[in-house]
């Protein structure tokens, strides 16, 4: 079975979970956490443009961004599942903005990992475009 769908979570735990609970047609990876950040050695804002948000990728992600922009390469639907709250929301909004910001990329939620509540969350309904 062809592996047409990509889901990003946090963990690689929880990737492990969720790729077992969907199946094949699912590709379940792992973002490892955060990997878009202020520069450390910078003040990281432009104060010359309303202090607009200079993002740089954290030293010794480029791999992972690397490997989750091959890993989307080929799928049809790409599905961010980070976690519900304030780190998780960033982790995804960094990696919708700057991996794949030319794509359509769906947001995922569910508040246990349960097999009930991973299959609810991906049933056919009006998805939230981010």
């Amino acid at each position: 079975m062809e592996k047409i769908n990509l889901v990003i979570v946090e963990s690689p735990t929880k990737a492990r979970t969720i790729s077992k609970i969907l199946g094949g047609e699912f590709s379940v990876v792992s973002s490892m956490g955060h990997l878009i950040d202020l520069p450390a050695r910078e003040l990281g804002v432009d104060v010359d443009d309303d202090f607009k948000p200079e993002y740089v990728v954290i030293t010794g992600r480029k791999k992972m961004v690397t490997d989750l922009k091959k890993e989307a390469k080929d799928k049809e639907n790409i599905y961010i599942a980070t976690d519900p709250d304030r780190k998780g929301e960033a982790i995804g909004w960094h990696i919708k903005d700057w991996l794949f910001k030319k794509k359509k990329v769906q947001r995922v939620v569910f508040h246990e990992i349960t097999s009930t509540a991973i299959k609810e969350s991906f049933l056919p309904m009006p998805a939230i475009l981010i």
